[in-house]
């Protein structure tokens, strides 16, 4: 459990300052996506084990360490969270979003928040790319539930554009001038770790989801509540259950993930240093 998450969060940022400045843009990196992490230059790696209050990470396809490079050699500086943690491996969910707490009291102002997902808009196929426009929480659960601590945010945000319109329209924009597809649709964030049922799958599709997993929303309610502009990006590896025939299995998953992964880096490394660019001049 953690106790007071603002003083767990603002340990882990003075640990982390005492070792270098803040990025603008941090970024979750999720399972199989974590190749970002790998293609900055002049890295400076960090283990999760060694911050404070950082979980240890056993899910496959997460690395559990923070990355802090540049996105080329003139690139701008990122903050790569190679790995996270889940509600379904036992955690609080003010553990879960620890990290990402830690990354706006650090200094960072924006946030790429990245999953593997299931398609349920039948129009997907495996290895595309989603932005997220917006989430259902269907966890029953909120890292906010709990004594209200002003210095996080305040008690009832509006969560109306927890997705960053600007930011999501700037990697829209960037994937249209690669030529290379990019939906744009909502996440539905439910608990696991069983995979859902077609039953549970219709259900979703009819109220109004595109794509489903189970990490993501936490993270963007409490970065979005404690001032980081987010953007969320979905790798669709398998089509949920019902729309098609495979067996689900966490190995496609990371398989297809790492398909999509030339697709997914060409992305990032284009449309983030706008992002950067676009948060120096606000």
């Amino acid at each position: 459990m953690v106790d007071d998450p603002y003083a767990m969060a603002a340990r882990a940022a003075d640990w982390l300052r005492a070792r270098g400045p803040a990025p603008r843009v941090c970024a979750v990196l999720g399972s199989g996506l974590g190749a970002l992490a790998e293609r900055l230059s002049d890295p400076v790696v960090f283990s999760y084990a060694d911050i404070p209050g950082f979980a240890d990470v056993s899910v496959t396809g997460h690395a559990g360490r923070l990355v802090v490079g540049r996105l080329g050699p003139d690139g701008p500086p990122i903050a790569a969270l190679a790995g996270r943690v889940h509600l379904y491996e036992g955690h609080a969910p003010a553990r879960v979003v620890h990290a990402i707490r830690a990354m706006r009291l650090w200094g960072a102002q924006a946030a790429l928040i990245t999953n593997a997902a299931g398609g349920v808009n039948p129009t997907y196929r495996p290895g595309d790319l989603m932005a997220i426009a917006d989430h259902l929480n269907l966890t029953g659960q909120n890292p906010l539930t709990g004594p209200d601590d002003e210095r996080l945010g305040p008690r009832f945000p509006d969560m109306s554009a927890a997705y960053d319109p600007e930011l999501r329209g700037i990697l829209l924009a960037t994937a249209r001038e690669q030529g290379a597809p990019l939906h744009e649709g909502v996440y539905a964030g439910l608990l696991g770790p069983s995979y859902e049922t077609p039953a549970e799958i219709r259900m979703l599709g009819r109220v109004g989801a595109d794509a489903v997993g189970m990490s993501t929303v936490h993270e963007v309610i409490a970065g979005h509540h404690c001032g980081l502009r987010i953007v969320g990006v979905s790798c669709i590896t398998n089509m949920a259950a019902g729309l098609g025939n495979a067996q689900l299995n966490h190995d496609e998953v990371k398989d297809v993930a790492t398909q999509a992964r030339p697709r997914f880096l060409a992305l990032l490394e284009e449309g983030l240093p706008r992002i950067d660019a676009a948060l120096a001049c606000a």
